[in-house]
């Protein structure tokens, strides 16, 4: 069984929906007895977390952080990692692209999903096209992260 946890650390009211999204996600790409953490955050903090980790003085909507970095495991249970989401930054992109906030979270946290998994959309447009197409069949399966 998969256990994961969210921790609202920005105080965003509506994020219940993302634990069936969460469960599809793992569910299409065969994850079993695994544990990851989804962390909702301010730009500030997201800006602290992109300037240590990746060396750019910014925020960003979506950090994912493998705690696995290979196929041989030692434990019956994976530890997946954590994917920290800005909050604000989210709340833009909704904007910027024209659906809802509910949409564009669960995007984020399937991308941060994936890229746990070991998906990188940045190797090739193949990649790409691999990743956002899995992206769009878990977000497409509910009525509310649906494509308008």
């Amino acid at each position: 069984m998969n256990k994961f946890t969210i921790v609202d650390e920005y105080g965003y009211p509506d994020y219940a929906y993302l634990k069936k999204i969460i469960r599809r996600a793992l569910k299409m790409e065969k994850v079993r007895s695994a544990d990851l953490t989804i962390v909702l955050i301010d730009d500030a903090k997201m800006q602290a977390l992109n300037k240590k980790y990746r060396g750019l003085d910014r925020t960003t909507d979506v950090l994912s952080f493998a705690f696995e970095d290979n196929a041989h495991l030692q434990y019956n249970r994976r530890q997946l990692g954590e994917i920290y989401v800005s909050i604000p930054q989210m709340q833009r992109q909704a904007r910027e692209y024209h659906h809802g906030e509910k949409r564009e979270l669960a995007f984020l946290v399937v991308h941060g999903i994936l890229h746990l998994l070991g998906y990188d959309h940045t190797l090739s447009k193949e990649a790409e096209v691999e990743m956002f197409n899995k992206q769009e069949l878990v977000l497409n399966g509910f009525k509310e992260t649906q494509r308008k």
